[in-house]
């Protein structure tokens, strides 16, 4: 089959998106797939010019010049996969060939309808998120990478059921546990808080500093868990973006400034590391499009406590612990509780994980072009 894959625009840095991308665009070569990767490439944006000119000269890149190279290409494929619904404006381009959006999340359209109001969004970004919500309302088929995107999509978009699927995202990165000795040997250049029987035990969180990862969150839960003894001595690893002047002035007035580790741009081996050694995963996103995360710390024997709160527990199953994101006090007593069954998690989280490898993912897209195709022989 001779697939277009319709990826993001570079300068954006938008990483997990373009992990995305290559998987899919891996998975179908080594199907025997024919696959061309096409983005809106920066042109306006080389132009020097302060960053939130530069956002507006990007702007002309990605809706401008892009359309009109979609337009001259679209029709050499036999099928059109958007990897990212910020890009369903480009279906209205598409020539009527057949074609797929993949929804990771409908956090950003939910914020500029005013569903949450702790994201507030400019009237620019109002805009922009209604043409993608026509976009995802004109696609002609649309795979949520989660029952919970999939249900806002039908709430917002009021599209066909039909016409929509759930396709859950497959790990693009073979996480699996790591003998602790070779683990802590890997990350013993990162970590500098060791004793002489090795590393502190710790806790791990991994994330951004979007408001939804909720990493405030995680620093509360983490002090109410050294209040109590036996977690007096561990650790939290944060692992991702720096932390705020919020996050640190937290951590200083609860006094863990020697207990909380800041590491950036963890590679994959690194972060498998990470996993394999930490006491559990601290992860009390308040929302999610999927939450990948909570499948990579399960694939490495890492247990995960994560919110109660859909997709996390609809991702997680019955491997984690939930609790309240809400209530750091409940949270730690959840995730005390939980540790006494840490046997128990670890092979449930392994077998859980399984669930979310690449070949299945590659497998449910193939199938979706297909039936693409078969719908647009019928109209």
């Amino acid at each position: 089959m001779r697939v277009l894959l319709i990826a993001n625009f570079q300068p954006d840095r938008q990483e997990s998106m373009a992990r995305f991308c290559e998987m899919v665009r891996r998975g179908l070569v080594d199907g025997g797939d024919e696959v061309t990767v096409l983005r809106p490439q920066p042109v306006f944006a080389r132009i020097p010019a302060p960053a939130p000119v530069r956002k507006w000269l990007g702007y002309l890149d990605k809706y401008l010049l892009f359309p009109l190279a979609l337009l001259r290409k679209v029709e050499s494929w036999e099928v059109v996969h958007i990897c990212d619904h910020a890009n369903s404006v480009y279906c209205r381009f598409l020539r009527g060939r057949p074609h797929i959006v993949t929804c990771h999340d409908l956090l950003a359209v939910r914020s500029a309808l005013g569903e949450i109001p702790e994201n507030p969004t400019g009237w620019s970004g109002r805009i922009l998120q209604r043409a993608i919500l026509r976009g995802l309302q004109r696609a002609q088929l649309v795979a949520c990478v989660s029952e919970s995107t999939r249900h806002d999509l039908l709430r917002l978009a009021k599209r066909d059921p039909e016409r929509t699927s759930c396709i859950s995202n497959g790990l693009n990165y073979p996480y699996h546990p790591i003998d602790r000795v070779e683990a802590s040997q890997r990350i013993g250049r990162l970590l500098a808080a060791q004793t002489d029987a090795g590393f502190r035990p710790f806790f791990l969180h991994v994330g951004g500093n979007q408001w939804y990862k909720n990493r405030l969150g995680a620093l509360r839960i983490f002090a109410c868990l050294r209040m109590r003894p036996e977690f007096s001595g561990h650790m939290l690893v944060m692992a991702g973006k720096p932390l705020t002047a919020e996050m640190r002035a937290l951590i200083a007035s609860h006094g863990l400034g020697e207990a909380v580790a800041e590491m950036m741009s963890v590679s994959n081996e690194d972060l498998n590391a990470l996993y394999s050694l930490a006491e559990g995963l601290i992860f009390p996103s308040l929302a999610e499009g999927f939450g990948w995360p909570i499948v990579e710390a399960q694939a490495c024997g890492c247990p995960v406590f994560t919110s109660d709160r859909s997709p996390m527990n609809e991702i997680g199953g019955n491997a984690a612990a939930y609790f309240e994101p809400g209530d750091p006090s409940g949270a730690a007593a959840v995730i005390s509780e939980a540790l006494a069954e840490r046997p128990r998690m670890v092979q449930a989280g392994s077998e859980n994980a399984r669930r979310f490898d690449a070949e299945s993912m590659v497998k449910g897209y193939r199938e979706a072009y297909e039936h693409c195709r078969r719908m647009q022989a019928v109209v």
